[in-house]
């Protein structure tokens, strides 16, 4: 067997693997270090297949590669350094640095030919300036709903719902958590009309989940019945260095494998699902406490599985991290070239025609 061909077949079995840990809880049950330890040696299974396949894509879908680059507008605990973490209780107020990042990313993106797609905090429209968020909608940028608070809409405890309500708990007023987490998304959709004059485009739920909505139908069914046909929940797992370690092969290939687990679908109830695709700025710069460097290789990896494949890359990133770690807009450029360079393989799409191919 060729050196290409053990490798891809060595990537196989890995998302199959992680799929299968994933359906049966153990993922989370192993340490990062023994998990890579398997993946190194081999003593992980195909138990799994994949469940997103290639040429069914192709006969079903377009032959594009759809790449979305997205924002969620919120303040990120341990920037701009690792000191800080006021902004737990304050994600939605949001520094100047972080809305001119986002106004200039917004302005690249525009110009290369595509649109970046924000999701926000409902406590952003509280500030008393939006000038700088309204000049990204009128550009044309969809803003999609992120709730109020950056709640955890799968919490059953109030503990579990957010740090602003552990402090403050009275500002529950007595609703119980199911009913605060809709009440959450209301909030934004109203901000949002009330100071933008537009509606929330899509969902995404505050921190990603391994396994989406899947075991969450109530969640699924209340965005549905609050007028939304998609959601950004699922985040697969994958493998990161040790911090301040510079990824390895394995690490590197872990995380190009995620994507085939990043790939939209539609849940049984209709809502479609649009995974982010990994690595995050949080998880390479907070958790992996990465140089910018190799953040970018684990982007063009990523996206050349993606090209290749005709896939779906959604680029998961918060501007209030990427300010600090990547002022030169250098991951922005990257996408953007690398999707001008696939000439008619590639293209940048938002988040709503990525759920309609899905559809489809």
């Amino acid at each position: 067997m060729t050196t290409t061909g053990k490798k891809r077949n060595e990537q196989n079995e890995f998302c199959a693997s992680i799929d299968s840990m994933r359906q049966i809880g153990q993922f989370n049950q192993w340490s990062r270090r023994d998990w890579l330890k398997s993946v190194a040696t081999g003593s992980l299974g195909a138990m799994a297949a994949l469940p997103w396949n290639h040429g069914q894509l192709r006969a079903a879908e377009s032959d594009k590669c759809l790449v979305a680059i997205t924002f969620d507008l919120e303040m990120s605990a341990n920037f701009p350094t690792r000191e800080t973490t006021h902004w737990n209780f304050e994600k939605g107020n949001l520094n100047d640095e972080t809305k001119k990042y986002s106004v200039e990313a917004a302005r690249r993106v525009k110009a290369a030919g595509g649109r970046l797609h924000f999701f926000a905090v409902g406590r952003v429209f509280e500030q008393p300036n939006i000038d700088w968020i309204a000049e990204i909608a009128r550009s044309g940028h969809p803003i999609g709903n992120h709730t109020y608070d950056h709640v955890n809409v799968t919490a059953t405890n109030a503990n579990d719902l957010q740090f602003r309500f552990q402090r403050a708990p009275w500002l529950l007023r007595g609703q119980t958590v199911d009913e605060a987490i809709r009440e959450n998304i209301q909030l934004t959709s109203k901000a949002m009309q009330s100071r933008l004059g537009v509606d929330p485009v899509g969902f995404r739920t505050p921190g990603g989940f391994a396994n989406g909505l899947r075991e969450h139908p109530n969640v699924r069914s209340m965005l549905l019945d609050l007028g939304f046909d998609w959601v950004s929940s699922l985040y697969p797992p994958h493998p990161n260095s040790d911090p301040m370690q510079q990824p390895t092969v394995v690490v590197l290939d872990g995380i190009v494998a995620a994507q085939a687990h990043a790939q939209p679908f539609v849940y049984s109830d209709g809502l479609i699902e649009i995974p982010m695709s990994p690595i995050s700025d949080i998880g390479a710069f907070r958790t992996g406490q990465w140089r910018l460097e190799w953040f970018l290789q684990a982007i063009r990896e990523s996206l050349d599985w993606a090209i290749e494949n005709r896939a779906v890359f959604d680029f998961l990133a918060h501007p209030s991290c990427l300010y600090v770690v990547d002022p030169e807009f250098k991951s922005i450029e990257l996408i953007c070239d690398k999707v001008k360079m696939a000439g008619d393989r590639a293209v940048i799409a938002d988040l709503t025609t990525i759920a309609r191919r899905a559809k489809r």
